[in-house]
């Protein structure tokens, strides 16, 4: 028997440079991916160059937030002092960071913000990686917690240009996904609360940002990662036929 997502046509909203990877992975499955990159990944020069300069200072913990951040991690350096712990808010991060020749340590089993906050282990100084328009919760938490908390933003989302044919074509697909909260917004600011029958978040975090931007979310990954995503499309798909 074939696969549910045959021949189904998903609407991938990942940034240009990001896509190639879901896209593949959904054409491997039979689907028809449609790519419409609804944000732009745009470093920062000077927080780069002040990440570059924090690596190398003496903070117990490491922590990334993102794919995006993992990959700005591995630009800026080399290596890390060896008293450095690297945490990983997700699988996804923690793979690209491994990619990039980096020991993870610590992936929190809910993949959130708040899921790490749940399980971290005490940390004094923390050295924190995320983009420069991060929801504040997980800096705020770990001070809470009583970590002093050093924020290196190296990267920033903006919404791309969606032309008339794409909003089109995105509306009358099967199924959207969505694997991060910019792109959620991003998807809100130019459809409004309009989607295909099919919405898939990574993440909870993804999936919250979504509804606060007016979207119904019908299915969220267990497993954030690309290939959990299309797991729980498949479950979704699978219930509704």
């Amino acid at each position: 028997m074939g696969s549910v997502l045959a021949g189904r046509r998903i609407v991938v909203t990942r940034a240009v440079e990001q896509a190639d990877e879901l896209a593949a992975l959904l054409q491997h499955h039979g689907a028809v991916p449609v790519v419409i990159p609804l944000i732009e990944i745009v470093s920062t020069p000077t927080e780069m160059a002040q990440l570059a300069e924090e690596v190398g200072n003496d903070f117990d913990w490491l922590i990334v937030t993102s794919p995006n951040g993992a990959h700005c991690l591995i630009e800026a350096a080399a290596v890390l002092p060896a008293a450095t712990q690297v945490a990983a808010i997700g699988t996804a991060t923690a793979d690209a960071l491994r990619a990039g020749g980096f020991a993870v340590a610590f992936v929190p089993a809910v993949q959130s913000a708040v899921g790490l906050l749940a399980d971290f282990p005490q940390a004094s100084r923390v050295l924190l990686v995320q983009a420069a328009n991060a929801e504040p919760t997980l800096a705020e938490g770990l001070r809470l917690q009583g970590a002093a908390v050093t924020i290196v933003a190296p990267y920033r989302t903006v919404a791309a240009r969606v032309t008339a044919a794409q909003q089109l074509a995105a509306l009358s697909a099967d199924a959207v996904l969505f694997a991060s909260g910019s792109a959620a917004r991003a998807w809100a600011d130019v459809f409004g609360d309009s989607t295909p029958p099919v919405v898939v978040a990574i993440g909870p975090q993804t999936a919250a940002a979504a509804t606060n931007a007016g979207l119904k979310v019908t299915a969220v990954a267990a497993d954030h990662s690309l290939p959990g995503m299309l797991q729980a499309l498949e479950r979704q798909l699978l219930s509704q036929s």
